[in-house]
């Protein structure tokens, strides 16, 4: 046997067993509910029958006359007379004609005038009666001295229509259920009439799709698929595949959105409206590059796609990198934060041996003067000039962070006196990534610059909800009349990434998803470098305006 032939045994057979289990599987749910079906109408027609011929027996005037007057006798009557009496006579009949299990008939105090059993006769019934004695009919599975059955018990009424008895008529189970093995051996039949059908419907079926495939086997076609999804799926976010005449196959929805296109698949790939970039590397000519395209940094991956040592084509791979240039800038941002927070340990592990210096000395005047100017100062002194202006603890920190990072470079940063915050920032994440690369951006400004001193001054306003920043440097001003906008050649935009290629319109698309903006104020002058601004929405919480107040954290020291 080939190994072709091996294929196809192994497909038919798990076919063959998978559709005949299906088969089976529904055959065997129809069969379920249909016997769940069958039975409860057995029982409801079951306690149906017993429950009419209860009523029967119970408005009949000689059963009614009879359990009236025994029921408003002093002493109940002898045993030996009930047997012979002529409900009994009445019961049995009914019984023989009807072909229930049992019909009994009681008094006002459940005592049994008439019985199948007549050794049972004058004797209390098994089963709960004071609810019919209460006027209700009840129907119901109960086990009694006759066994399960199903039963209906009905009040026997006088001529004043009060309950002075019951009637109790049931059947049991075997007969109610004489008639389920014919119905099972219908379903049986049926059962196997359709696997014999569902197995002939297979080997029509395979016939069918060997004709259709042109022999090639369910597995090689899942070859065929997983080999397409490697491609599509398993490359990066976006998939662009171009065939040998240079015409667009395959495009998924996340190269239409990283490059701009609107139906491409079908169209030359010269038709389409693609940086020179873009179009270098989809054809090969380069194996990768980076190009930014709109505001979005993308990586580029050429991949030849050869079959059999043919080629069919090329395969573009875009990748987007703007979201991990974002991370990167607030992975920066906790970095300089973190180094904020081991600076100011060891200043403040530093400030304690002293005091403790001081004490040991018995210098306790110098010590607490020591103390009380720690206290007012705070734990330690950013080199930022007017930090005391903002309140707020984030903000308090971040820029004293990036003060330490700025003062190691040269470079003095310094808050606005004009600097407001009424309320605590909200949104920290993205105030971190748009004033953090503003005052990188700037203090690269500044050290690039001749001017000296070298400088870099942030004002902080509130506007309602909205935090308003401005970052201005002592550097030589903008290079270009847009440095926002990014640069339409891909080929050095990694030189400008940590500078003014994709760290500004990053900047402005994290600010604009607020529904703020970022804009140049002023390109640079004789006295200053660029002057950038900034307005990112919902930032700034209003109604924490008094929680971090400054004579607040001056009190709290």
């Amino acid at each position: 046997m080939t190994g072709k032939s091996a294929v196809r045994l192994r497909f038919a057979t798990r076919a063959l067993l998978l559709h005949l289990a299906t088969v089976a599987l529904v055959v065997a749910l129809c069969t379920g509910v249909y016997l769940a079906l069958a039975v409860q109408q057995l029982r409801a027609e079951a306690e149906s029958t017993a429950l009419g011929i209860a009523r029967t027996v119970a408005e009949d005037p000689q059963v009614r006359a009879e359990v009236a007057r025994i029921s408003a006798a002093a002493e109940s009557p002898a045993a030996g007379e009930l047997r012979d009496g002529e409900l009994q006579r009445l019961a049995l009949d009914i019984a023989a004609r009807t072909g229930a299990l049992f019909v009994v008939v009681t008094d006002d105090n459940g005592i049994r005038l008439a019985h199948p059993l007549p050794a049972r006769i004058g004797e209390e019934v098994s089963t709960p009666f004071e609810e019919v004695l209460a006027g209700n009919e009840v129907v119901d599975w109960q086990t009694g001295t006759l066994g399960e059955s199903a039963r209906a018990k009905v009040p026997v009424l006088d001529d004043a229509g009060a309950p002075v008895g019951e009637v109790s008529v049931g059947f049991e189970r075997a007969g109610v259920f004489d008639d389920l093995p014919p119905l099972l051996a219908v379903i049986g039949l049926t059962a196997a009439g359709a696997l014999a059908l569902a197995l002939l419907a297979f080997l029509l079926l395979r016939r069918r799709w060997e004709r259709l495939t042109l022999g090639v086997q369910p597995e090689e076609l899942v070859a065929l698929v997983h080999n397409q999804t490697a491609v599509l799926n398993g490359v990066g976010d976006g998939v662009l595949a171009i065939d040998a005449a240079g015409v667009v196959r395959v495009s998924n929805d996340a190269a239409d959105r990283m490059l701009g296109l609107e139906a491409p698949v079908g169209r030359p790939l010269a038709a389409l409206d693609l940086p020179d970039a873009v179009l270098a590397t989809a054809t090969g000519a380069r194996p990768r590059s980076s190009a930014l395209v709109g505001e979005r940094m993308l990586y580029l991956d050429h991949r030849p796609v050869i079959r059999d040592g043919r080629s069919l084509g090329e395969v573009l791979v875009v990748r987007d990198r703007t979201d991990l240039i974002a991370l990167t800038e607030r992975l920066e941002t906790v970095r300089a934060m973190t180094a904020a927070l081991r600076v100011q340990r060891h200043e403040f592990a530093n400030r304690m041996h002293v005091a403790a210096g001081l004490i040991d000395a018995d210098r306790i005047v110098d010590a607490r003067a020591f103390l009380g100017e720690l206290v007012e100062r705070g734990a330690v002194a950013f080199p930022v000039t007017g930090l005391d202006l903002l309140a707020d603890p984030f903000l308090h920190s971040f820029l004293g962070a990036k003060g330490i990072e700025a003062a190691e470079r040269g470079v003095t940063l310094r808050i606005a006196e004009e600097s407001q915050l009424l309320g605590a920032v909200a949104a920290v994440e993205d105030v971190a990534a748009v004033l953090g690369n503003l005052i990188d951006n700037a203090v690269t400004a500044a050290v690039a610059g001749e001017r000296i001193p070298r400088w870099v001054e942030v004002a902080v306003l509130c506007d309602a909800d909205a935090l308003v920043v401005t970052v201005a440097d002592s550097g030589p001003g903008l290079g270009r009349p847009d440095p926002i906008a990014p640069a339409a050649d891909g080929d050095d935009a990694d030189d400008r990434v940590h500078g003014h290629g994709l760290g500004l319109p990053l900047s402005r698309e994290v600010a604009r998803r607020s529904g703020g903006d970022l804009w140049v104020i002023d390109p640079g002058g004789d006295e200053h470098g660029a002057v950038f601004a900034a307005r990112i929405g919902g930032a700034v919480d209003p109604a924490a305006a008094h929680e971090h107040s400054p004579a607040d954290q001056k009190e709290n020291r």
